[in-house]
C-alpha cells in the first residue's frame, strides 16, 4: 500500500505551488470537497481546480461556478498530469471508481482541513486519496489507508487503524487501538470503542456504538451495535 506521512507532502519549506486539481464525483458530497479545497486555498494557494467529471451527468453544465467536464473515461484520456479527488460517499463505490482511474497522467491527492492537526510528532501515517474534513480531531500513532473519507468533525484515538475507502461520517468516533478493515462505513454520530475490531466493508449504523468485534460485510445499529443484516460479497 503507497502511504504518504505528513510531513512528505507538507512542503512547508516549499513556496506556493498550484496544482491542476479534478474532482471525480458531482453530487453533494462532490460539492463539499469543493468547498473544501476552496477553504484549503484561502489558507494557502494550492490547487487550481479544472473541474467535475462523475460517470452521470448532472443537470447543469457547471456547479458552483467549476464546469463538468465528463466520465471516468474521459478522465482517463487526458494528456497532461493531473491530480484527482474521489468525492465518493459510499466505501465500495469509491474504490471502484479509485481502481478504473488507471491514466498514468493521474495522481490522487490527500485534502486536510488547514485547521486539522497533523503535525509529523504526531505519527499520522496517511494513503493517498485521503480527505479530511474541517472539525476533525486525530491524536498519535495514526494508520489511515488509501482513500479514507473522514467527513465533518470526526474524532480518531491513538494507534487507530483505518484500512483504505473507510468512510466515516460527521461526527463519528474512533477510540484507541480500534481497527476498521477495508471499506467499513460509519454513519453520523456512530462511535466504535477501543481495541475493536469492525470487519470489512461493515456498515455500522447512524449514533450506533459498537461495544465489541463486528463481522465484514453486516449491518449492525443501535446502542450496543447488533448485527440485523449480513451482505453478500
Amino acid at each position: 500500500m503507497t502511504k504518504l506521512f505528513f510531513s512528505e507532502y507538507e512542503e512547508a519549506d516549499q513556496p506556493p505551488i498550484t496544482r491542476p486539481l479534478a474532482i471525480f464525483g458531482a453530487g453533494g458530497l462532490g460539492r463539499e470537497v469543493l468547498m473544501l479545497i476552496q477553504q484549503i486555498n484561502e489558507y494557502e494557494p494550492t490547487w487550481h481546480i479544472t473541474g467535475f467529471y462523475d460517470d452521470v451527468r448532472p443537470q447543469a453544465d457547471s456547479i458552483h461556478g467549476v464546469p463538468y467536464l465528463g466520465t471516468a473515461a474521459d478522465l482517463n484520456a487526458v494528456t497532461e498530469p493531473l491530480h484527482v479527488t474521489v468525492a465518493v460517499g459510499n466505501s465500495r463505490s469509491r474504490a471502484n471508481v479509485a481502481d478504473k482511474l488507471t491514466s498514468p497522467q493521474l495522481s490522487f491527492a490527500t485534502l486536510i482541513h488547514p485547521a486539522v492537526a497533523c503535525a509529523p510528532y504526531q505519527q499520522v501515517e496517511l494513503g493517498v486519496g485521503c480527505i479530511i474534513s474541517q472539525g476533525c480531531i486525530l491524536t498519535c500513532d495514526i494508520v489511515l489507508g488509501k482513500h479514507v473519507l473522514l467527513n465533518l468533525g470526526c474524532t480518531i484515538g491513538h494507534d487507530a487503524v483505518l484500512g483504505d475507502c473507510c468512510s466515516l461520517m460527521p461526527h463519528a468516533n474512533i477510540g484507541g487501538a480500534a481497527h476498521l478493515e477495508t471499506g467499513v462505513y460509519l454513519g453520523t454520530n456512530a462511535t466504535v470503542i477501543d481495541r475493536v475490531r469492525v470487519g470489512a466493508y461493515a456498515i455500522v449504523g447512524a449514533g450506533a456504538v459498537a461495544v465489541r468485534d463486528l463481522p465484514p460485510s453486516c449491518t449492525a445499529v443501535g446502542v450496543p451495535a447488533t448485527v440485523i443484516k449480513r451482505h453478500s460479497v
